[in-house]
């Protein structure tokens, strides 16, 4: 008997521990969602806010010189700037009239802390083939966490030093991590020479996991200096 009761004692023991593991367990889960969305949130407003004073000021980068068939007027930036640098702004009226983060170089884990990536190699703004794009559905600011309510015909703006792209949603694909080909510089066709310039987004899918990718494609539709004012599409939203 006294055998049983030591063992019932150590049994309840156990698992009162093992409750509490998993409670103390999700609220780190849920401190840790919600830390860094408010952390790289902050970090990333004042990128922008930054970036538009820069500009603004005319504080800015001269552009690289062009080095590949482009779209009329040229683009600013032909040239990828050092990993981790801040080059660019996202717009995306569908995700509410005040988004706006940065576009950071690369797609590393420390990079998407600091805004939506750029994969390496794939063109830059503007240029003729695919201006790719990574982004965080769940925490670190969570940028593409609307990604699937965009639509046919939607905008995403992206702003440089001195130009506007608009480019219009054309179309979504779900595909596994392995189909790198969404990032080609021709859309799902690797190897085709491009003539149009594209903007991919991806994120993970479904929320809260990464066993697939969600993928947006959007054409180019105009080019505007920013010295003539907000684009059409920025200035709806």
């Amino acid at each position: 008997m006294r055998g049983r009761e030591v063992l019932r004692r150590a049994t309840g023991v156990v698992g009162e521990l093992l409750v509490t593991a998993g409670v103390l367990t999700l609220l780190f889960v849920a401190w840790q969602l919600w830390w860094t969305d408010l952390s790289s949130g902050r970090a990333q407003a004042a990128t922008v806010a930054s970036l538009e004073e820069r500009w603004t000021t005319g504080d800015a980068p001269a552009p690289a010189q062009p080095a590949q068939p482009e779209p009329d007027p040229a683009p600013d930036l032909v040239v990828a700037p050092p990993a981790g640098e801040a080059f660019a702004v996202l717009y995306v009226p569908r995700f509410g009239a005040d988004y706006a983060v940065p576009v950071v170089e690369g797609t590393g884990t420390e990079e998407l802390k600091d805004g939506v990536g750029h994969y390496e190699e794939t063109a830059m703004p503007g240029v003729v083939g695919n201006f790719a794009l990574a982004g965080h559905r769940v925490t670190y600011g969570k940028p593409f966490h609307l990604v699937a309510d965009l639509q046919e015909g939607d905008a995403v703006i992206v702003g440089t030093a001195t130009q506007w792209f608009t480019y219009r949603v054309r179309s979504w694909d779900v595909v596994r991590p392995q189909q790198v080909s969404v990032i080609a510089p021709v859309p799902d066709r690797p190897g085709e020479e491009p003539t149009q310039a594209w903007l991919t987004m991806t994120a993970c899918h479904p929320m809260h996991s990464a066993r697939e990718r969600y993928v947006v494609h959007a054409l180019l539709e105009s080019v505007r200096d920013r010295s003539a004012g907000d684009p059409p599409a920025l200035a709806a939203g």
